[in-house]
């Protein structure tokens, strides 16, 4: 039962609760030292995180293309990793699913008083600030020494560049409007020219990481996530490009041996006709 203004009178759905069960026993039958899987018994926390990370970017896929049995399963998949990393830890006798889950339920109820406690925000956008203002404190709380800690260093780095600068901007280090951060991308771009206009190709490695630094805050400017416009950029080029493949082959020619002007040609073409 939850506490507060929003007790669930009907409690959990008990066919959750017995598939979760299902699953975490099937966890430690995996894990069993003498009959489980070779495979799964060797597994670490370390050895999953590539695992862990692919199996969430597969359910994001899945989402963004509306596919709701491909989300269902790859959520199925998720889970799992989160009940594997439970078992380990379990193993070692640090903690359980039932911590996870207990952890998040208090962390959820803690962050969202407007719902479960006396709070009232009004807007999304009013909830979002409490939100952070309460994380804010939970950092303190936890001697957090940065406004930067515990950002993980394992995201993508564009998602990580615009959470970063978030995490800066809640302490006034921000542009207050656009005109400095559009500036501050074409200074970037005119830094790249300038180490090739003198042949310095490392230095124009480095400055391109900071062009991408500099469009991320200008995609946050414009509160746009970065991650998803890049993804969404993707999406757009590999239909286009695909097009232009065919529309090449359907004149007889293979585009590894046609030149650019050609290609460069039949991709426009695919680009008017999406606009057209």
């Amino acid at each position: 039962m939850l506490s507060g203004k929003h007790d669930d009178p009907d409690g959990p759905n008990p066919e959750a609760v017995s598939a979760v069960a299902r699953l975490t026993q099937i966890m430690v039958i995996l894990r069993d030292p003498e009959q489980g899987c070779p495979w799964d018994r060797q597994q670490t926390w370390r050895t999953l995180v590539p695992h862990t990370l692919e199996e969430a970017y597969e359910v994001g896929d899945a989402a963004e293309r509306g596919d709701a049995a491909g989300t269902c399963d790859e959520l199925g998949d998720l889970l799992f990793q989160v009940v594997f990393h439970a078992r380990i830890a379990e193993e070692g006798g640090q903690f359980g699913l039932a911590e996870i889950a207990s952890g998040v339920c208090d962390k959820l109820v803690r962050r969202h008083p407007h719902v479960f406690g006396d709070g009232n925000e009004a807007s999304a956008r009013s909830q979002e600030q409490s939100w952070e203002a309460i994380k804010a404190t939970e950092r303190e709380a936890s001697g957090s020494g940065s406004a930067l800690d515990d950002v993980p260093p394992a995201l993508p780095a564009l998602t990580r560049a615009n959470k970063l600068q978030r995490r800066a901007a809640r302490v006034g280090f921000d542009w207050q409007d656009m005109a400095p951060v559009l500036a501050k991308v074409r200074e970037e771009i005119e830094e790249v020219v300038t180490a090739l206009e003198a042949g310095d190709q490392e230095a124009a490695r480095s400055e391109v990481g900071d062009v991408l630094f500099a469009v991320t805050n200008l995609a946050r400017h414009l509160d746009s996530d970065p991650e998803q416009r890049l993804r969404d950029t993707n999406v757009k080029f590999e239909r286009r490009f695909r097009a232009l493949e065919a529309a090449l082959r359907a004149e007889g020619i293979e585009p590894e041996q046609a030149d650019f002007d050609a290609l460069e040609a039949a991709y426009q073409r695919a680009k008017a006709s999406e606009d057209g």
